[in-house]
């Protein structure tokens, strides 16, 4: 999620999974929509911990924070990892289609920073996993998926539309599918301030995918995680007064529905709650902690100065399919408070999951 208050720079930020001891990186067949993975060992076990990130540019984490990431993703141990605005540019050179599934490195600052995040991934605890990218055209956005190299999803797609689009505009999406469950990691557009075509309209088209995503797919139960930008009730904000009146150079849109903080308006917040009721959804973090926690009950926080100081939203998601609702063991956040205590250098915190496993009994 973006500081609204102040605009964030721009800074650097498959076929067959085929990783090599030397590369953590999983190829792809650009002409297809999918990625389809054998399961060569047959492996009957599945994904039970997840972690989810919006790292505000991987790259600046991998050079600046990721000793710390690297000692906390080895103590939690996920089987996946979900990261959020990569900010790396796809592959491609100028005037030429871009290969969002694959870093750009046809310059010499692009191969630099490339290797940078391959030395990375390279070391422990990554190079245990494949990873799978969805990049922009440019240093925006992005999305990244690591998954456990003993675990081999049956497909892998990047798009919400399975049947139309062979990529997320701006690699918002990866979509990993396995035998009992499908997981989605998006990186959820911001809603703006203005009614215009490039946030509510854009905000609004989003949903309404999301919803039919949902509702097309729900013949297997969905584990869907992010940055999913938006705080569904007033528990989920530090200060909902703030929020509800936050104005941009005071500008007021027409519909009040849509007044007040990104993330935080009726319309989204709406939207949002029919979502998950039509989709029969469980929002993990809120079915295990029912009460307020200002401390560790919120995954943004606002800039160190100014108005926005110590004022924090709840916008980074697990949410999981009512079949799975009974086999949440835990979902936390890994962060707290005004000094971002365990955000790692972004402007958000990690937040996991843990399942049960599987009884034979259950989603039946």
């Amino acid at each position: 999620m973006k500081r609204f208050f102040k605009p964030v720079e721009k800074d650097g930020s498959s076929k067959k999974a085929n990783v090599s001891a030397s590369s953590p990186f999983s190829s792809v067949n650009d002409g297809e929509e999918t990625a389809e993975i054998s399961s060569e060992n047959g492996d009957k076990k599945e994904p039970l911990k997840f972690l989810t990130w919006n790292a505000n540019s991987f790259l600046l984490r991998a050079k600046n924070d990721w000793p710390e990431f690297s000692k906390f993703v080895e103590n939690l141990d996920p089987d996946i990892i979900a990261i959020q605005e990569v900010r790396m540019p796809a592959a491609g050179s100028k005037g030429t289609p871009k290969n969002p599934r694959e870093l750009k490195d046809d310059t010499s600052s692009s191969r630099e920073e490339k290797q940078v995040m391959m030395r990375a991934l390279s070391s422990p605890p990554f190079r245990n996993y494949a990873v799978w990218w969805s990049l922009s055209d440019f240093k925006y956005a992005g999305t990244a998926l690591l998954i456990k190299k003993c675990f081999k999803p049956q497909k892998v797609s990047f798009s919400l539309d399975r049947t139309g689009s062979k990529h997320e505009p701006e690699g918002r999406v990866i979509l990993a599918e396995f035998e009992s469950f499908r997981f989605l990691n998006t990186y959820v557009p911001n809603n703006g301030w203005k009614d215009e075509e490039t946030s509510f309209h854009r905000r609004r088209k989003w949903d309404k995918r999301m919803l039919e995503f949902v509702l097309q797919n729900s013949d297997k139960p969905l584990i869907w995680c992010g940055d999913l930008n938006v705080s569904h009730e007033a528990i989920d904000v530090s200060h909902p007064e703030f929020f509800s009146a936050a104005k941009l150079n005071g500008y007021v849109p027409p519909n009040k529905e849509d007044s007040g903080q990104p993330g935080f308006t009726l319309s989204e917040r709406k939207r949002f709650g029919a979502i998950l009721k039509e989709g029969k959804l469980v929002d993990a973090y809120r079915h295990l902690h029912k009460e307020k926690d200002m401390e560790r009950g919120f995954s943004w926080s606002g800039h160190p100065v100014g108005k926005y100081r110590g004022k924090r939203m709840r916008i980074d998601y697990f949410i999981v399919s009512e079949k799975l609702k009974d086999r949440i063991v835990s979902c936390e956040m890994h962060g707290q408070g005004i000094e971002l205590d365990g955000f790692y250098g972004s402007d958000h915190c990690p937040l996991s999951l843990e399942l049960s496993a599987k009884s034979c009994e259950s989603e039946t």
